[in-house]
């Protein structure tokens, strides 16, 4: 029987690419699964054909504190505690350099990658402190790990400070048995690519990750036991340099 049969599990930015393909995953192994997205019309269409019974749509802007306190009570208030939250939800902008990005653009960035991590966290923590239980996976990239210009001065500067946020949850929550991981992904085809400032041909597309490998890797930092904590996972796809 899977590890993962009957936990709670939140996923954000589940309404396309990564996020559908990670809820969908875990619904698949036997959770019951919230799908946050901004869309409730995206959501509707990510969990189509699932089992109705362990599938929760709600809309949310993860960037919205009182919104995302509201979606936790009212997650704990029909399924009890949170035992894995997946931060998903992500965006970038154009044009992306230091001088140029849109202080509005940037702010966005920030606050949907980071605070909304945090955001999501902070919800989450006093249900899995009382269980002394949790594990909170992150997706980050390999611009979290080293600053891309092709990424953005805003999107690499999120996604370094969403590690940060990884490394200060496993050695503050320790005592409670809570785990985070940080999955640091290479390029992946999902439809934020169609920010880019160029556009991605599909020969291109063709050798990058595809959403479902990020979700079977997200399953295996959920699945492995409470002795075990992986805080940082870097995946890429086999042609992408990384040094």
């Amino acid at each position: 029987m899977s590890a993962l049969v009957d936990k709670v599990v939140v996923v954000t930015g589940a309404g396309t690419g990564i996020g559908e393909a990670v809820a969908r995953g875990f619904v698949d192994a036997g959770a019951r699964v919230v799908f946050v997205g901004r869309r409730t019309e995206k959501l509707v269409v990510a969990a189509d054909g699932l089992d109705a019974e362990r599938v929760m749509l709600r809309s949310c802007d993860v960037a919205d504190r009182e919104a995302v306190d509201a979606l936790a009570a009212e997650v704990a208030a029909e399924w009890g505690t949170v035992d894995i939250l997946v931060n998903n939800a992500g965006t970038n902008s154009n044009p992306r350099a230091v001088g140029e990005v849109d202080p509005q653009d940037w702010d966005r960035t920030i606050a949907i990658n980071l605070t909304g991590v945090y955001n999501m966290i902070r919800a989450v923590l006093p249900g899995m402190r009382a269980q002394r239980d949790g594990v909170v996976i992150t997706v980050s990239s390999i611009a979290g790990l080293r600053a891309s210009k092709l990424a953005g001065a805003a999107y690499s500067a999120s996604k370094h400070g969403a590690v940060a946020l990884t490394h200060s949850l496993n050695e503050e929550e320790v005592e409670y048995g809570i785990r985070a991981c940080a999955i640091c992904p290479g390029e992946v085809e999902t439809p934020l690519l169609e920010k880019r400032p160029e556009p991605v041909g599909a020969e291109r597309r063709a050798t990058m990750l595809q959403p479902e490998e990020l979700a079977s890797t997200a399953l295996f930092v959920a699945s492995l036991p409470p002795r075990a904590c992986v805080p940082v996972l870097v995946i890429k796809p086999t042609v992408q340099v990384f040094q």
